[in-house]
This record gives structure tokens, C-alpha cells and sequence, in this order.
């Protein structure tokens, strides 16, 4: 192996040139010229950069480093060049023997059949990677078999589903194609033996599309029976947790829902089986709390009631003074919506909100009456004040002390006249009246 490469040489021989140009440098071109021709000959390894500057720079101190590291390179890449040259044309040989192979164990019948019959040991990869193919899927199909049709858990469904996606990439690998043209075989040195038929590879593939459509099923039978389980335990948690019988009825509502949801799947699939098992409790369950509920739309019903005649009475109320007459009218409301209250039976689950309103009611009855009470007293007090006033200027013969004594009498009787009574505006003006009269007389 030359110690300096052609391409070395030449890097090194242009920059000499280069600097040495003038007919008065011939002397030192010809010196280092001579010492690089040198090493071309030379056998060895190859020069390095030092070696090179070694060679040149004594003669020319101007020479360029760079086209110094540029020879270095050229010569070290040259080097490794002559190095590699036969492993690599062993890798290209090889390469092009190994295209060959593969070429000829391409799925393509013009080529697979005189291969087969002249040199059947070169179709050996292929029938062993058909082969294991064709074992693979045997196989898969099998387990995916046994997981999905006698399933304990939705997890043998998902492996079984993982199984059956296997199988069908192992299934795809297997040329079908030849199988219905030629025969399957093994291929030993000199001949092709054993065999496997297109009708086996029909049934695998029935199988693996059979599983699909199963595993395809039992996912969304999965899905409708978490979501069916979902819908009922968030609507008996909210049952359980509700405090207004609207509340109730509305997780009753989304309790069936959930239950009609699990009715839906296919009694076949694993999850149908599931969710026959979970349905059973949960209808046994909705039929005790729907007993409770029954209660609860009864206690419902009256309670609405009862707050409608609250409701009125509450309005009537509003802005007094008002005439007995209404008071009368608004107490009967009360009355009214506590008698409703009374009708709920203390097994209902109302019961003791109603006992609750009932306590309202009744103070807010006995507010009523006391007002209806107060304003005909009122009423009374302020017509026999009226009585005696005109009874009082009807007398004319009355000394100053009789006269002051029947004002106190009139005056008596307008303070049993109650605020807040439609009689109470006019009994204080006769009562300023009658204060101011007598006034006059005590002070003739």
C-alpha cells in the first residue's frame, strides 16, 4: 500500500506549482517533487499530516497549511479505500445472492413453479416463513376460540380480541392465491412434500371473521352494560341522597333508564349474561324504593295542594287593613291548606315536611283570626263611640262636669279601636275631636 495517494499527490503538486512558479524556483520544485514521488513507491502506512508538512516545509516554509490537512485527508480516506476493497465487494456479492433469493421467493406463480421444480431448495425461506404463518394462525385461532366463547371475564374478551388480531396478521401472510393454484408444500433439497389445502386456509379465515364479529358485539355490548351499571348507581346515589320529592321522581326517572339500557343487550354475549344478573337486583331494589315513592307522589300531590290555598291566603293578606269579612275569608285558606296537610299518612315520606307546614299554617291561622277578632272589635268600639257622641249633642241640659264625663266615656271607647284596622284612621280623628272638647269644658 503507497504511503501517499495519487489524489495526495496531486493536492500537494498543484500548491508547489502553485508557489513555485518562476523558472528561478525549479531547484526546490524539483527537490520536494522528487521526495513526494518517493513516497508514492513506498510501501507502508500511509502518511500523516505531520509527516507531509515534515516532507514539504523545510524547502517551502510559505506552503499552505490547509492544502497540507487536505492532502492528510485524501491520503487517510485512500487508505481506508483499499482497506474495505474486498470486504466490500464480498457485502455487494452477498447482497446481490440474498436480491437473488428474494426474487425468486416473491408470491408470483411465473416465478414460484419452475423454481419449484428445478432448484426447490431456494423457495426454503418462504415455505418455512408460509409455514409458520400457517401454524400461527392454526393456533391463535384456537385460543381466540377458547377465550372468547367460554369468556369468565371481560378481560378474556379483550385478549381474545388481541388473539384474533394476531391471527389475521398471520392469515394475511399466507398466499392464497397459491393455494388455489398450487398445492402447499415443503421443500426439501430435491423435492416439495407435504401439503396443505385451500379449504383450511377457508375455514381459518371463516373463524377469524366469525371472532371479529363477536369481539365486535361484545364491545359494545361492554359499552351499553357500563354505561347501563353507570346510569343506575349514580341514579340510586342520588336517590339516597335527595332532599325534595322532585329530586326523587327525577332519579327514579334515570334509574329506569339505566335499567332499560341493560335490557337492550344481547342475552348471548357475556356482558348480556352480566347484566341479566345486575338487572335482577337492581328491579328488586326499584321496586322497594318505587313502593316509598308511590307515598312520596301522594304526600306530593297534597302538599302541592295545600300550598296552593297558602298561596292565596299569603296574597290576600298583603296590604292591610281589611273588612272581617276578609279576614274571615283568608283564615278559611289557612284552614284549607292544613286540612289538606292532615290528609298525609305519617308512613308517607312526606310526612314530615307536612307536619312542618302544618306548624306554619296554624300560626299563621291564628294570626288571621286574631286579626278578624281585633278589626270587629274595632268596629264595635268605633260605632258606640259614634252613639254616644250623637246621644251627648242631643242632650241640651248638662252641666260642664256631666258633659266632660260622657267626652271620657266617647274617648274610652275610641282607644279599644286596634292599629291597623280599617277603623282605626276615623276614630283617631274623633278622638282628637272629643280631646279638644274636653279641654274647653274643664277649662269654662
Amino acid at each position: 500500500m503507497a504511503r501517499l495517494s495519487d489524489r495526495a499527490f496531486e493536492i500537494l503538486s498543484n500548491e508547489i506549482k502553485r508557489l513555485a512558479s518562476s523558472p528561478l524556483e525549479q531547484t526546490r520544485r524539483s527537490i520536494v517533487l522528487r521526495r513526494l514521488e518517493k513516497f508514492r513507491l513506498q510501501e507502508g502506512p500511509p502518511l500523516s499530516e505531520a509527516e507531509i508538512c515534515e516532507a514539504v516545509i523545510d524547502i517551502f516554509p510559505e506552503f499552505n497549511p490547509q492544502a497540507i490537512k487536505q492532502a492528510a485527508k485524501a491520503n487517510q480516506r485512500a487508505s481506508q479505500t483499499r482497506k474495505l476493497g474486498w470486504a466490500g465487494t464480498t457485502v455487494i456479492g452477498l447482497a446481490a445472492l440474498m436480491g437473488g433469493v428474494w426474487v425468486l421467493n416473491l408470491p408470483y406463480p411465473m416465478i414460484r413453479w419452475p423454481v419449484s421444480r428445478v432448484a426447490p431448495i431456494i423457495l426454503l425461506p418462504s415455505f418455512i416463513r408460509m409455514d409458520n404463518s400457517y401454524r400461527q394462525t392454526v393456533s391463535l385461532v384456537e385460543q381466540a376460540d377458547q377465550l372468547i366463547n367460554q369468556a369468565t371475564s371481560p378481560q378474556d374478551i379483550e385478549l381474545g380480541a388481541e388473539k384474533v388480531e394476531s391471527a389475521q396478521k398471520h392469515l394475511d401472510r399466507l398466499p392464497v392465491w397459491f393455494l388455489g393454484y398450487y398445492p402447499q408444500t415443503y421443500c426439501t433439497l430435491f423435492s416439495c412434500t407435504w401439503r396443505f389445502t385451500y379449504d383450511e386456509f377457508e375455514v381459518a379465515r371463516k373463524s377469524v371473521g366469525r371472532m371479529e364479529a363477536q369481539v365486535f358485539q361484545e364491545t359494545n355490548a361492554q359499552t351499553l352494560l357500563a354505561e347501563g351499571v353507570a346510569a343506575v348507581e349514580a341514579a340510586k346515589q342520588a336517590h339516597a341522597t335527595s332532599t325534595t320529592l322532585q329530586a326523587e321522581d327525577t332519579a327514579l326517572a334515570n334509574w329506569q333508564a339505566g335499567m332499560d339500557k341493560l335490557a337492550e343487550i344481547a342475552p348471548e354475549t357475556y356482558a348480556g349474561k352480566s347484566a341479566q344478573t345486575k338487572l335482577q337486583a337492581y328491579e328488586r331494589d326499584y321496586q322497594e324504593v318505587a313502593g316509598v315513592a308511590a307515598g312520596g307522589t301522594r304526600a306530593n300531590t297534597l302538599m302541592d295542594a295545600a300550598l296552593s290555598f297558602a298561596t292565596q291566603a299569603a296574597t290576600q293578606s298583603q296590604n292591610p287593613p281589611h273588612s272581617a269579612e276578609t279576614w274571615n275569608r283568608i283564615a278559611g285558606l289557612w284552614q284549607q291548606a292544613i286540612q289538606r296537610l292532615e290528609q298525609i299518612p305519617v308512613e308517607d315520606p312526606g310526612y314530615i315536611q307536612a307536619q312542618q307546614k302544618i306548624a306554619e299554617y296554624q300560626n299563621n291561622l291564628g294570626i288571621t283570626q286574631e286579626n278578624a277578632i281585633s278589626e270587629q272589635a274595632s268596629i264595635t268600639a268605633l260605632q258606640t263611640a259614634k252613639q254616644k257622641t250623637e246621644r251627648l249633642l242631643g242632650i241640651e241640659s248638662m252641666t260642664a262636669t256631666e258633659i266632660a264625663q260622657e267626652v271620657q266615656s266617647i274617648i274610652n271607647e275610641l282607644d279599644r279601636v286596634k292599629p291597623n284596622t280599617t277603623a282605626y284612621a276615623e276614630a283617631q280623628e274623633i278622638r282628637q275631636f272629643a280631646l279638644q272638647k274636653r279641654d274647653q269644658v274643664l277649662a269654662q
